[in-house]
């Protein structure tokens, strides 16, 4: 274990929100590769719980709490000091590790506005009520976000073979959300 870290049981709720690239400066700084283009839950969270890397050396063992003094935006990449990160050395011994934030924690989204985290494993349906399928991912495709739904499908037997939807998430498409229900309603057919 790192000198420093304090070892931490990882919440129920948290998300892996980014990875400690690399050291930056002298004064223990260190620079994240957040996971998101907007990596608000890295600013707001004054503690991020961290897991050794899954390739390469590793330097701890278990889940760590590591106390952010400072986070801010640097040229595309995250960078941010702790409590416990004095020196290079130190910031050095955390390459690689996993970074989750408790999803408590995160800012509240402004009206119409989603964490993607939330609208994994939401159903999709339409208008009709159709159901088309759940939410396994989003991607970003250009400008626009992307819904991955899976389904199933049947094939020229008629058995069941597990099948994917594309579904851009734009206001021309999206009727509603509703978190609460685990439900998106959606202004599309099923042979589109």
């Amino acid at each position: 274990m790192l000198p420093g870290l304090e070892p931490a049981e990882l919440p129920a709720d948290a998300i892996e929100v980014g990875r400690i690239a690399d050291a930056w400066g002298i004064k223990g700084w260190f620079k994240v590769f957040p996971y998101s283009a907007d990596p608000e839950a890295l600013f707001s969270s004054k503690t991020w719980f961290l897991l050794p890397a899954e390739k390469g050396a590793k330097t701890f063992s278990g889940t760590q709490s590591l106390r952010v003094r400072e986070a801010k935006d640097h040229s595309g990449t995250v960078v941010a000091n702790a409590q416990q990160v004095d020196d290079r050395n130190a910031a050095e011994a955390l390459r690689g590790a996993r970074i989750f934030v408790a999803r408590s924690s995160f800012p509240a989204a402004a009206k119409d506005e989603y964490y993607w985290i939330d609208l994994i494993g939401l159903d999709v349906v339409n208008r009709e009520g159709l159901a088309l399928g759940q939410v396994t991912e989003l991607l970003t495709a250009g400008p626009q976000t992307v819904m991955v739904l899976a389904y199933e499908q049947a094939d020229a037997q008629g058995v069941n073979q597990p099948a994917e939807r594309l579904i851009p998430f734009v206001s021309a498409f999206v009727d509603d959300v509703s978190l609460p229900e685990r439900r998106i309603t959606v202004d599309w057919q099923e042979d589109y």
